[in-house]
């Protein structure tokens, strides 16, 4: 602060004047904290677990006291601006080829264009619905990556699931893309179910309901192994605000499924095997929202973990935050577009 001090002292009084009248002398500390006030906000680049490079700047947070606490403890839900949650699912860059093989040919999922978030990294895009399965190439950051054991290996995102009207047209396109096909079995509701691996070795369940949309645009299910089955409801019940549906029974795989759903996408929480393997790396949420600074205060308020503080990306009018849920699983709220006109303040 002295040295600030004198910093302005010499810009307001010339070093010629040799007797800072009284008046302005009094005047000086208020001049100094008006300069500290008006200071621009710090700013430090994070990196995110896709490689891209943000600003984190305090200038993006609400101040405190500015919400209410109504504002604070409603659902993020309310912040959505997409009919559906998008996914991403992360693997060893050398099997990006295969990998969009499998998603684009045998899974016939919409080819999207890529994002380009670093001069050597890519985000490649597959379209479900109006939601999106990201694929993004390479192992970033201090996540864990343990697929072993699949769907009943331990906690985290352990499959995703998938429908498609008609058997002929999943295993042909299968076929076609060099993969084996599928092998169906009856669940016993009307439906007949298979379970593959990606290339990279996460598991898919694949399901034929009469009805569906094809190229499984009716949706994705998000299969989340958890470690306490109460504290991960309440995070995605309470927190995120879905809409909690009865459990249901996977014949397939054997375990009681909890839905947690907004609209075409479903988080199927469940607890399997002995919960050995970690994995908070391979797979993810995002959530597309129009205030990604009231969603990170919604996550300060009930004590969520932050993995990556709010933050813009230059270049693109994008603000995210990164979310932890119980398990360690990112929970992404991405503000896509120009600044939403910030909440109203408390009153």
């Amino acid at each position: 602060m002295k040295m600030m001090k004198d910093k302005l002292a010499a810009t307001v009084f010339p070093p010629f004047a040799r007797a800072v009248p009284a008046v302005f002398a009094r005047a000086l500390p208020v001049l100094v904290a008006v300069a500290v006030a008006v200071a621009p906000a710090q700013e430090r680049q994070v990196t995110t677990p896709e490689g891209a490079t943000m600003q984190v700047s305090d200038d993006l947070a609400y101040k405190p006291g500015e919400l209410t606490r109504e504002q604070l403890e409603s659902p993020v839900r309310n912040l959505f601006r997409q009919d559906s949650m998008n996914v991403f699912r992360r693997f060893p860059r050398e099997q990006t080829d295969a990998m969009v093989k499998f998603y684009t040919g045998a899974l016939a999922l919409r080819s999207l264009s890529p994002i380009q978030l670093t001069s050597s990294q890519q985000m490649l895009l597959t379209g479900v619905g109006s939601g999106q399965v990201k694929l993004s190439a390479g192992q970033q950051g201090d996540r864990k990556y343990d697929l072993s054991g699949g769907y009943r290996g331990g906690t985290g995102i352990r499959f995703f699931a998938l429908s498609y009207p008609d058997e002929k047209s999943v295993t042909d396109a299968f076929a076609a893309a060099g993969f084996p096909a599928p092998a169906f079995s009856d669940q016993g509701d009307g439906t007949r179910a298979a379970l593959v691996e990606d290339p990279a070795g996460f598991q898919i369940e694949v399901v034929i309901r009469p009805g569906a949309k094809p190229n499984a645009d009716d949706g994705v299910g998000i299969g989340l192994s958890v470690s306490d089955l109460d504290a991960s409801r309440a995070f995605y019940r309470d927190f995120v605000g879905l809409d909690e549906l009865p459990p249901e029974e996977d014949k397939l795989l054997g375990v009681t499924k909890h839905p947690y759903r907004h609209k075409e996408t479903t988080v199927y929480l469940y607890q399997a095997g002995d919960g050995r393997g970690v994995d908070t790396g391979s797979a993810g949420i995002q959530y597309v929202v129009s205030d990604a600074a009231l969603a990170d205060a919604k996550g300060k308020a009930r004590g969520v973990a932050v993995e990556t503080p709010l933050n813009k990306l230059g270049g693109f009018d994008l603000i995210t935050v990164w979310l932890n849920d119980p398990d360690g699983v990112t929970n992404y709220f991405a503000q896509v577009g120009r600044p939403a006109a910030k909440a109203a303040p408390a009153r």
